[in-house]
């Protein structure tokens, strides 16, 4: 072996990470010079990277494997979901609660786990990259090869720099050093950069569930979509012209059809993390977080569905927000639920109807049938704990809304309505007569329910630090996340966030 790689615990003092399987081989028994020399050896290394978006599970804080936590802190941190305590389940050390009123601390395991998740995924792609570096490639073929791993890289950054601001900026596998915070303003740099150098290298075409040209320019909007909040710069035309490079996806006439558990077909979704319980993927279980544990025999007569959690549900208020005649509302289930062997409503443990209510009288001491709860992606008999679908990250929808919310903040509210226009059509409500961003910031939530990216516009919109339902006010330094105590502790070289 001419080279070693070095060991998985990269930076375990910083990280706290143990080494997990990640579902894909680093081929670290195999001479460097000699791998990496065929498509097939190219796209087994690059697929690793992918594979990390799936996320991993260990003893120290990620129970479940994917990206639950930072699903979970953007929404029940939002406007849009809580984890209601229901007796003793979701409690877990009151980090649920601590969300909902914007209370948590460094130690808050939620943060720690979604901190985590985005390190541990960066750590595999900086370690592939170096073997890249050995696979005695050319520089010319060695360039779109790298403009795809660190577009993934420039992905967790960006979460990063969302949720915590001021990160360490972590490139060499080879150094073991303990690194410093890099300002979030270094941060947000370091993200444009990754990908604006990477554009000229990726794929100009649709290639689904790969970084592509279209996937890098849909992010670089996100962050310049953000910048004010991010850094304190607007850059609305600057995302504009991004989205304005975006081609090749429609709308679907069915607003649901990006969430089937067949959604790779989906001419709309621009990037999603791909699961197959058949291939062994694993973490792809947000359908059982949210139903109550005998909504199976809703579903399937025989009860043929994967056990339900009874955790996330809306907010009071969020379901009825939502027009009646508006499709996007069934993205949530609400009323009498029916058992399907015997016709009548379904009853729980206590002999009480299974109804699920909007109203949540103490999120601290739920009932069981309390929340509206979550129906976004397809459900229905036959399937395993693994769901099929493929979880979205970005679709088409969003790119118009970007559109939109860009020009109505440059003045120019005229320009939003042809993309306004697109999405209340297939949604079935009446766009308004003037597009102001109050209606834009609701249009968010109603057309994004459930896909785990409100916290962020609730911040650029100001309502993340007005009261809400079991939240008073909120100060500015929550804007971002504590770097987890956990972390502090192993690394003297790091300063926590302000307010902290």
């Amino acid at each position: 072996m001419k080279v070693k790689i070095i060991a998985a615990v990269f930076f375990s003092s910083l990280f706290t990470l143990s080494c997990t399987n990640l579902d894909e081989e680093l081929y670290d028994r195999i001479p460097d010079d000699e791998f990496g020399k065929t498509p097939t050896e190219i796209e087994a290394l690059v697929g690793g990277a992918y594979s990390s978006l799936r996320g991993f599970s260990d003893a120290i804080s990620n129970s479940f494997p994917g990206s639950e936590y930072v699903f979970f802190l953007n929404e029940v941190a939002s406007d849009e979901a809580v984890i209601p305590t229901r007796g003793t389940d979701w409690y877990d050390g009151g980090r649920y609660q601590q969300l909902q009123r914007h209370q948590w601390d460094p130690e808050n395991g939620a943060i720690l786990s979604a901190w985590r998740y985005c390190y541990a995924g960066i750590a595999k792609v900086n370690a592939i990259i170096y073997q890249v570096d050995k696979a005695g490639l050319t520089d010319e073929a060695k360039a779109p090869i790298y403009a795809e791993l660190k577009s993934i890289r420039a992905y967790y950054y960006y979460m990063l720099l969302d949720m915590f601001g001021n990160v360490p900026i972590v490139t060499n596998f080879e150094d073991t050093g303990l690194p410093s915070n890099s300002s979030r303003q270094e941060v947000y740099n370091f993200v444009e950069s990754e990908l604006l150098n990477a554009l000229p290298y990726l794929k100009s075409n649709v290639v689904y569930s790969k970084f592509t040209k279209n996937v890098a320019y849909a992010l670089l909007a996100r962050l310049y979509l953000n910048s004010e909040a991010f850094v304190g710069t607007a850059r609305w035309q600057d995302c504009i012209n991004m989205c304005q490079n975006i081609s090749g996806y429609t709308l679907t006439p069915d607003y649901f059809a990006s969430f089937l558990t067949n959604n790779q077909t989906s001419p709309e979704i621009i990037f999603a993390i791909p699961y197959d319980q058949k291939a062994g993927t694993v973490g792809n279980y947000m359908n059982s977080m949210s139903c109550h544990y005998l909504h199976r025999f809703t579903i399937s007569a025989t009860g043929d569905y994967p056990w339900s959690a009874n955790g996330m549900s809306a907010e009071p208020g969020v379901y009825s927000s939502f027009e009646d005649v508006d499709k996007r509302k069934k993205a949530m289930l609400e009323g009498d639920q029916i058992n399907l062997a015997t016709g009548s409503v379904l009853l729980m443990d206590s002999g009480l109807p299974l109804t699920y209510t909007e109203d949540i009288v103490d999120f601290t001491n739920a009932k069981q049938n309390e929340g509206v709860r979550l129906a976004k992606y397809e459900m229905k008999a036959g399937e395993q704990w693994e769901r099929d679908h493929d979880l979205v990250v970005i679709r088409y929808a969003e790119i118009l809304m970007m559109q939109a919310e860009c020009y109505v903040r440059l003045g120019q509210p005229g320009l939003a309505a042809p993309f306004v226009q697109q999405i209340t059509d297939r949604a079935g409500t009446e766009m308004p007569a003037t597009i102001d961003l109050n209606f834009i910031d609701k249009e968010l939530l109603r057309e994004f329910i459930f896909e785990g990216r409100r916290r962020t516009d609730n911040i650029r919109f100001g309502t993340y630090f007005q009261p809400w339902w079991e939240k008073g006010t909120t100060p500015e330094y929550r804007g971002i996340f504590p770097i987890p105590k956990a972390v502090m502790d192993t690394n003297a070289n790091l300063v926590q966030n302000t307010g902290y």
